[in-house]
């Protein structure tokens, strides 16, 4: 990281999130500013705006904020370097396997809600297709 600070507005255009969904999952205690300007403003880094977007692209999937933070929990102390002890950092690493495999699972339910969507759509377009036959030859 190259300790560059980000004022809340830059967060948004690049998290693609509102300025009132970074202050909410501030108030949750999900990503909390780096730092404050003197004049009070937020400050972010780098590492803010990829909790961000991990944020992000669990909820769409359905996470909860609770399972938001518990991952969030969970990688934030693997990534500390004092975390050696190795029944700690297993622990740690089946939370993460099992969002992992929570995930994937609701990836599969998505391409399948995707397929039963696309097939709709084509029976909706061959009814369109068959309606505009039907008036063309009768005119």
């Amino acid at each position: 990281m190259d300790g560059k600070h980000m004022q809340i507005g830059e967060v948004a255009t690049r998290t693609e999130l509102s300025l009132r969904t970074i202050r909410h999952y501030e108030e949750t205690g999900l990503v909390i500013p780096s730092a404050r300007s003197q004049g009070g403003f937020r400050l972010y880094t780098e590492s803010d705006v990829q909790r961000l977007m991990v944020i992000r692209r669990m909820k769409p999937l359905g996470f909860t904020l609770e399972q938001m933070r518990d991952l969030l929990d969970a990688t934030d102390r693997l990534d500390r370097a004092e975390t050696a002890d190795g029944a700690e950092r297993e622990t740690l690493l089946e939370r993460v396997r099992t969002y992992e495999r929570d995930t994937s699972r609701k990836i599969e339910e998505l391409r399948v809600q995707l397929s039963r969507a696309e097939d709709f759509a084509a029976t909706l377009r061959t009814r369109l297709d068959a309606a505009h036959s039907k008036q063309g030859a009768s005119a």
